[in-house]
């Protein structure tokens, strides 16, 4: 047009998917800050000082979720100023040597304008989500008269069906921004708190007002990392007692420690989330509510995954361990295992 290309989102979007992705390595992770207040006396992290310091760290490692309400630290059980000063406070994912980039080349994206229907022949979001719900849809998991099939959340965002792959759309397709398929990448919209518990150490709790069934909480974030890498890691916490190793399958993470604590009776559950990234080794861990949560109420999810029969026996099997990464369950939920992982 006038010996000028003419741009349009797709020739864009097809541009963008020749560079190389974007994404943060391990190597690089902040410290400096952590080494530093680790240097300080002890009076100094117990102060409110440390507090405010700690609080700001966290508001600055938000700056994906701009609208997210403030989070504080609170402690009205012991003198110390803030949680351990022992991990960085995190929502992205940090690639560990070893684990491949994000593949952004093979992700399937749709060319919708304003926002996805569910119901559309053409969306590729829709059609990828369907493909991977289809067993849920024939055996009537999802029932047939769900009206946002196949995608997951309502109209108000809120998740449906729990325990199955979220695929929602990602920074290549044409929707807008206030998509229905757009939640996890939205961010956090309740109010939550860090508190100091009395028997089981620091815990995310909801904050003055009720959180709905479905909601998102928040992302499990850390450190991707090999299997051989957890490995090795995982033999050295079994012998110090403490673990932040996930099971994603294919890959494991090293996690941020005082997100939420366990409950054999808990009120969130995680599941796998993918956006930009069509590698189905490496989903995001979201967390959303499983059903409504009281205001000030403790945030939860079960360490030992699904409670079954199965958990049962082992949970049983791992009170006669010795190894240090099991520790005594202080949950209080009145169908307790009595055992965790620590």
């Amino acid at each position: 047009m006038g010996g000028y290309p003419v741009v349009t989102w797709n020739s864009y979007s097809q541009a963008q998917r020749r560079l190389p992705p974007k994404y943060r390595l391990a190597k690089d992770l902040p410290h400096e800050l952590q080494d530093r207040v680790n240097a300080l006396p002890q009076s100094y992290r117990n102060s409110h000082q440390a507090t405010v310091l700690f609080e700001a760290m966290i508001d600055e490692a938000m700056d994906d979720e701009l609208g997210a309400p403030p989070i504080s630290i609170i402690n009205e059980v012991t003198d110390e100023g803030a949680p351990l000063w022992e991990f960085v406070y995190t929502n992205q994912m940090w690639y560990g040597e070893g684990v491949p980039a994000p593949d952004i080349k093979n992700l399937k994206s749709c060319g919708c304008v304003g926002r996805c229907d569910p119901k559309s022949k053409t969306c590729g979001c829709a059609k990828r989500q369907r493909h991977h719900l289809k067993r849920y849809i024939e055996n009537n998991t999802i029932p047939k008269t769900w009206n946002g099939v196949p995608f997951l959340y309502d109209n108000k965002g809120s998740l449906q069906f729990f325990g199955m792959p979220i695929f929602e759309c990602n920074d290549f397709c044409g929707c807008d921004e206030d998509c229905p398929n757009r939640v996890v990448q939205r961010g956090r919209r309740y109010a939550v708190n860090i508190k100091r518990t009395e028997t089981k150490g620091w815990g995310v709790f909801n904050g003055p007002k009720k959180i709905p069934e479905g909601s998102f909480i928040g992302i499990y974030a850390g450190e991707l990392l090999t299997v051989e890498e957890s490995d090795h890691r995982g033999t050295l916490y079994n012998k110090f007692g403490r673990t932040y190793l996930f099971d994603i399958d294919f890959h494991y993470m090293e996690l941020t420690p005082f997100l939420q604590n366990h409950s054999c009776d808990p009120n969130c559950e995680i599941n796998p989330c993918y956006i930009n990234e069509a590698n189905i080794e490496k989903p995001l861990l979201t967390v959303f509510t499983k059903r409504e949560v009281e205001p000030f109420e403790e945030l939860s999810f079960s360490y030992m995954g699904c409670i079954d029969d199965e958990t049962i026996s082992k949970a049983k099997n791992a009170k006669k361990s010795n190894d240090a990464v099991y520790a005594e369950c202080h949950c209080g939920s009145r169908n307790c295992l009595g055992v965790l992982f620590s």
